[in-house]
């Protein structure tokens, strides 16, 4: 049922050995054989590539995980199941401009009450332009985020990010609803009942160099000890390799 992976980090690095795995994990090592994409900060906001089509077979992939650096990165391996139809459309990440920032978005789960829920909402800041629950979930964030999160909720972090897991909460409750997102500052993980983060100062990057890092997967990647499942309904916000916010649902 799909799969993700996350890195933030206080400067550009590659993550070649997580994302050569987490690429096998596409069709090879897991059953997620129907699409994947990259999603990578630059200095002038994201890239995205993305195909509908099995990612341990992609050479762009194996390229990218092998030469790409950022300090930001999101990725997603599929399998279709809201719905099983495979095209670009409904490849993860997602992309959408709300409250003057870009924002990106992956998945894992299945929510598809909330396609009927998001259909009736009237969002003026999102429409899906393709089939998935994830799309319209994301949608349905964006919309939450452009009527609440102000210049009242920036001068108050603690209370954004308590708003955000309990918007996150609402849809989880649908089903399953684990994922990324990233306004292009902040990588955003909210873990539902399968991920992991592991975090990491010094020189201990996936390149060997000296960073701040956090990394988020579905799966502990790397063959790096000190992965940790995130708590039952537990949003994690990192900046720059570092945390800079966590709710659960008892904080």
């Amino acid at each position: 049922m799909c799969e993700l992976f996350g890195m933030s980090a206080s400067h550009p690095l590659t993550a070649n050995v997580p994302l050569d795995e987490f690429r096998l994990r596409g069709g090879r090592e897991a059953d997620n054989p129907d699409g994947w994409g990259l999603a990578w900060r630059e200095k002038r906001g994201f890239e995205i590539r993305k195909r509908p089509a099995p990612a341990c077979r992609s050479r762009l992939f194996a390229r990218l995980s092998r030469d790409m650096r950022s300090d930001l990165i999101l990725a997603h391996v599929r399998k279709a199941r809201f719905p099983p139809v495979r095209s670009q459309a409904n490849t993860h990440p997602f992309r959408r401009a709300c409250c003057g920032r870009e924002w990106v978005f992956a998945h894992n789960g299945l929510v598809p009450d909330i396609v009927e829920i998001e259909r009736g909402s009237g969002n003026p800041v999102c429409r899906p332009t393709g089939e998935t629950d994830s799309e319209f979930a994301f949608c349905h964030l964006l919309g939450h985020i452009a009527r609440h999160f102000d210049s009242h909720a920036v001068a108050e972090p603690r209370a954004g990010v308590e708003n955000l897991a309990a918007a996150s909460g609402l849809i989880a409750s649908l089903g399953k609803f684990n994922f990324l997102m990233s306004d292009g500052e902040y990588l955003i993980a909210y873990g539902h009942d399968r991920l992991h983060y592991l975090e990491r100062s010094g020189c201990a990057g996936p390149d060997g160099a000296c960073a701040n890092l956090a990394m988020v997967a579905t799966e502990p990647l790397g063959g790096e000890e000190g992965w940790i499942a995130f708590d039952a309904g537990e949003l994690r916000v990192y900046r720059h390799g570092k945390m800079a916010g966590r709710a659960t649902p008892h904080s």
